[in-house]
């Protein structure tokens, strides 16, 4: 007889993890601590699951996935967003933790989403620097602001503030170099990229920290990743506007400056925006679909192994 195929679903709490498992109902809550993690990754390893499903909760889940994944267990990280609207779908608006896991579990269930690598090592601390690097030039931003109003009692501190998240944001370029270059991988990947006009040190050092998938998937598969595919709003004789959601935030804000640069310097890039603008396309649409078409290049890149001298006069693969 054929077994049962077991699908598991965990809320990430600070404190502790509650799990779930379909489809025998089971629930049991441990504490988010190395023994909890660790008689956590025992009973699943005994229930041997297809899929085990965590929320995305900005780094809390790190510790769990790791030790998952080290086991070999198939864990996939959803967006919170899709599992709320699941939740809604099926009736479900309380929301407890424990109710949580029991969602996880169903949607991992119904949905089954692509179970995939998860980033190693040193991909997880390139990915942590970049970070890092967003949240400094947030702060560093936001002072720059207030010192514009600040009052002589205050100015002195906002400017000693603002010196030092300069040096800060200097350390971590420095650091980001550091970290890119002793990766053979890396370096090599990252030198094809910035062969691209309009793909500088930041969309690359991105690139390879939260888009570790690029290079591997087909051209409509990488734009749905990051969110800058079209999708259809449109209903019986209704034919809505087309629109871009959901995807990697992060990503697209630095593609968005990637195409702003290329639509004025990057002949390929520059040609297609003019001609979109022609056609009669607003400007935010033709900077959206120049993601696009820039973020397609550059998977194409990747995959081929291909500088941009090579890609430059024909239009991107296909795949």
């Amino acid at each position: 007889m054929e077994r049962e195929a077991i699908y598991g679903g965990i809320d990430v709490a600070k404190d502790q993890v509650d799990v779930a498992v379909r489809p025998t109902g089971k629930r049991w809550t441990i504490s988010y601590d190395e023994p909890g993690v660790q008689e956590l990754v025992s009973r699943l390893n005994t229930l041997e699951p297809v899929m085990v499903l965590l929320e995305a909760t900005g780094g809390l889940e790190l510790p769990l996935v790791v030790a998952l994944a080290t086991e070999a267990l198939p864990v996939v990280i959803v967006n919170p967003r899709q599992v709320r609207d699941f939740a809604k779908a099926t009736g479900i608006l309380a929301k407890t933790d424990s109710l949580d896991a029991a969602v996880l579990a169903h949607f991992a269930d119904a949905v089954r989403p692509d179970v995939r690598p998860l980033k190693d090592a040193e991909t997880q601390v390139l990915a942590s620097l970049v970070a890092r690097r967003h949240q400094v030039m947030a702060m560093l931003v936001s002072e720059k602001n207030r010192l514009r109003t600040a009052i002589n009692a205050v100015r002195p501190r906002v400017e000693a503030h603002i010196a030092w998240l300069e040096q800060e944001l200097k350390d971590l370029d420095e650091g980001l170099r550091q970290t890119l270059r002793q990766s053979p991988i890396w370096r090599e990947k990252d030198d094809l990229l910035r062969t691209v006009p309009g793909v500088g040190e930041q969309i690359s050092l991105t690139l390879l920290a939260y888009v570790p998938e690029l290079g591997t998937l087909s051209r409509r598969q990488i734009a749905a990743l990051v969110g800058v595919a079209p999708f259809n709003r449109d209903s019986g004789r209704l034919r809505g506007k087309r629109t871009v959601w959901g995807g990697r935030a992060r990503v697209r804000a630095v593609l968005y400056m990637g195409a702003v640069v290329a639509s004025q310097y990057n002949p390929v890039i520059r040609d297609f925006y003019q001609r979109l603008l022609a056609a009669g396309k607003p400007k935010k649409l033709a900077l959206t679909a120049c993601m696009r078409k820039l973020l397609v290049i550059l998977n194409s890149m990747v995959k081929h192994d291909s500088p941009w001298c090579d890609l430059s006069t024909q239009a991107a693969p296909s795949s």
